[in-house]
């Protein structure tokens, strides 16, 4: 009986610890680990996230830590979907470590506050959002983008092919409305397809799509097969688009990278066009040089955009505020290419006049040259 008695002393005497160590959150001291952590994100980061969206991150990871210290259910919810929650966890943990900021909280309370912690981190883990948001802010992120990237090509080539087979009609002709409408499909699967693209050309750097040295190739075949792809678009909007090329047709230089820039720029002018054209110009201000430009008659671009215009990833503040692509891909991508064909990618714009895109390269003539129409006639 003794014995027995003493083992409940023992374990009462145990139990009110215990209960102590739970109550006793320290949250004073968190906060200010907090505020240190949100203060101290990386810039870059914090350009894209609001301080706001970080302060409200924290405070919701907080209060998860708290409920999971307390022995109550853990609840992230309200925490902004692309918040990188479990770096923010993990860098608070790791501060709470360092000793700093938990001196004077008694050892037990510091120990089950990480224990709290790493509850809320497997939650994190066990969230598919915050666990592919923890992934794009980790080391293999840009792998992450391209094996996405790559992904989408592969149905958007099907798609592509297919559209392709029926505009050509094996089948039997089609009627105009559904030429039309398959012109469309083509449009739209080939510009998602550009996209991926732009994000595995950014990720290689943007000058894999260089041929190792320079080939012949035929300007006018470039511009022609750029506005036969864009037509749909251009006849959807009842806008003229149309080329006109150079004297001597037959040049040496970079034909992929060349056809990438001039789509990505034709493609975007008919997207802020709304009355008016679209016109693909070469000039050859010497007999080794060609200047190439595309020119429209859409709104502009303001000031305010232009600072950032060549900018990849940029975030667009307002719906509607002009942007070659809401991730700002494709110019960057434009940029990237020209200056390794060796030009520089200019801009002129005026608002409701329009926007000229331009760049020079060296493109000797070829041995083969001939001379080539000087202009595609326009529709609208």
């Amino acid at each position: 009986m003794t014995e027995r008695a003493s083992g409940k002393r023992r374990a009462r005497a145990r139990t009110p610890r215990a209960a102590s160590a739970r109550e006793e959150f320290p949250l004073q001291a968190l906060r200010v680990v907090v505020a240190e952590v949100t203060a101290t994100w990386p810039r870059a980061e914090a350009s894209r996230l609001t301080t706001l969206d970080l302060t409200h991150a924290a405070d919701i990871l907080l209060g998860a830590v708290q409920a999971a210290h307390q022995g109550e259910p853990v609840s992230l919810a309200g925490i902004p979907p692309f918040v990188p929650a479990r770096r923010m966890l993990d860098a608070i943990r790791q501060a709470w470590l360092l000793g700093e900021h938990s001196e004077g909280v008694p050892p037990p309370v510091v120990v089950a506050t990480l224990r709290a912690m790493d509850l809320v981190m497997r939650a994190l883990d066990a969230d598919a959002t915050h666990r592919f948001v923890s992934r794009l802010g980790s080391l293999d992120a840009q792998q992450l983008v391209v094996e996405m990237a790559h992904d989408m090509r592969s149905p958007l080539g099907s798609i592509l092919i297919l559209a392709e087979r029926l505009r050509s009609g094996p089948g039997g002709v089609l009627p105009p409305i559904q030429q039309r409408q398959v012109g469309l499909i083509y449009s739209a699967a080939f510009g998602l397809s550009t996209l991926a693209g732009d994000v595995i050309e950014l990720a290689r750097g943007g000058s894999s799509l260089l041929d190792v040295q320079p080939i012949p190739f035929s300007v006018s075949g470039v511009l022609q097969s750029i506005v036969d792809m864009l037509r749909p678009m251009a006849e959807e909007k009842h806008l003229g688009l149309r080329w006109e090329g150079p004297r001597h047709n037959v040049r040496c230089g970079h034909p992929a990278a060349l056809n990438r820039v001039l789509l990505n720029l034709a493609t975007n002018a008919i997207k802020f066009t709304n009355v008016g054209e679209v016109v693909i110009h070469t000039a050859e201000p010497t007999p080794d040089s060609m200047v190439f430009s595309v020119r429209d008659t859409g709104r502009g671009i303001p000031p305010s955009v232009m600072q950032h215009l060549f900018e990849a990833f940029r975030q667009r503040q307002t719906p509607g505020e002009y942007a070659f692509s809401s991730a700002g891909l494709g110019l960057s991508i434009c940029q990237k290419l020209v200056r390794a064909m060796g030009g520089e990618l200019r801009v002129e714009t005026a608002l409701e006049q329009g926007t000229t895109f331009s760049f020079e390269l060296v493109l000797p003539v070829s041995g083969a040259s001939g001379t080539s129409p000087h202009s595609e006639p326009m529709f609208g």
